[in-house]
């Protein structure tokens, strides 16, 4: 049985892996996430945390994966999570042009990307770069809602990898304030022992 969000899962399906399959990679600049054998990049931007779509749209090793950010752009549900989103976390958002969206969002012609997502509303909530070391990054709220739309299953795996990367986050930054408070705690000592 596994921990998860307080209580215990078992018994789901392909939900139990051994807990080597899944890890945390971290390194000086570049996180990831390891799921099933797929590395997932995350990404820092304006100190909150990015989770790489591209990556997780490839998490089974579909031939369409490059087209599912595409097709999730163009779901209505999403759009009206992502003006939400935006709602709340941005204040530079373009409603109008988001009204503009929404009306065009059913023709069939009609193609969304996450590039002209971003330079047509002023989104924050997803980042795409281009290059070798670009792709579409979503903020995590953004990322998860993702999940979701690509399989339970995955998702769930996500937010386990996920919450455990930041559980060791955390604990690192607290084993890091200790030392350096009982740095200043000898430092202290030695200046007022100095002194008498």
């Amino acid at each position: 049985m596994l921990p998860f969000y307080g209580g215990k899962v078992s018994g789901v399906y392909g939900f139990i892996k051994a807990r080597n399959d899944n890890k945390i990679e971290s390194m000086a600049k570049k996180l990831s996430i390891k799921i099933e054998g797929k590395e997932i990049s995350l990404r820092q931007f304006n100190q909150e945390d990015y989770i790489s779509l591209t990556d997780m749209a490839n998490w089974d090793n579909d031939p369409n994966a490059r087209s599912r950010i595409q097709s999730w752009l163009k779901n209505g549900s999403t759009i009206r999570f992502l003006e939400l989103w935006e709602k709340y976390n941005n204040s530079d958002f373009n409603y109008m042009q988001m009204d503009v969206i929404k009306m065009r969002i059913s023709e069939n012609a009609y193609v969304l990307t996450a590039k002209r997502w971003i330079e047509e509303t002023h989104a924050i909530g997803i980042q795409a770069k281009a290059g070798r070391y670009g792709g579409t990054y979503a903020h995590r709220d953004i990322a998860f809602e993702f999940a979701s739309w690509l399989s339970p299953e995955f998702k769930c795996f996500l937010i386990r990898e996920f919450q455990r990367l930041k559980s060791d986050e955390y604990s690192r930054q607290k084993l890091e304030w200790s030392y350096h408070r009982f740095l200043s705690k000898v430092n202290y000592r030695l200046h007022t022992d100095s002194i008498k």
